[in-house]
């Protein structure tokens, strides 16, 4: 991993806070200050599925508007057909061009659940009250 060099003013509050941390942790200032900034960074979308990177990458470059639109929307999927493949698949009766349909039913959720999840972590970082689902 590349580095790179930041010099930073803090306030004295906040590096003797730091300071005692690294001391009673027996860690280095700067693993203490980097654990900080990594914890108060916005949500991470690089550990996410390769297939669902790009979407989350996108959320961060969004507005708060584009993304509370995301974090209240609501996934228009027939449910009742999911329930029915689910069901059919429960009971060993899926056919082939059924079990497709599920897989992708399943997709498009979980899909739709991370970029919702990954919007509301952003705009909660960004200083909003995002009330839970």
């Amino acid at each position: 991993m590349s580095t790179a060099t930041l010099t930073l003013t803090l306030p004295e509050a906040l590096y003797h806070r730091l300071e005692r941390t690294a001391q009673a942790t027996h860690q280095p200032l700067q693993e203490i200050a980097l654990r900080a900034l990594r914890l108060g960074s916005p949500p991470a979308w690089d550990d996410a599925p390769a297939e669902l990177q790009p979407d989350l990458a996108a959320l961060d470059r969004m507005d708060d508007e584009a993304l509370w639109k995301i974090a209240k929307g609501r996934l228009d999927a027939d449910f009742g057909r999911r329930d029915e493949l689910l069901a059919r698949n429960a009971d060993g009766q899926l056919s082939a061009v059924e079990r497709v349909e599920l897989d992708r039913l399943r997709d498009e959720e979980d899909r739709f659940m991370v970029r919702k999840a990954h919007a509301a972590a952003l705009l909660r970082w960004r200083g909003h009250v995002v009330p839970a689902p």
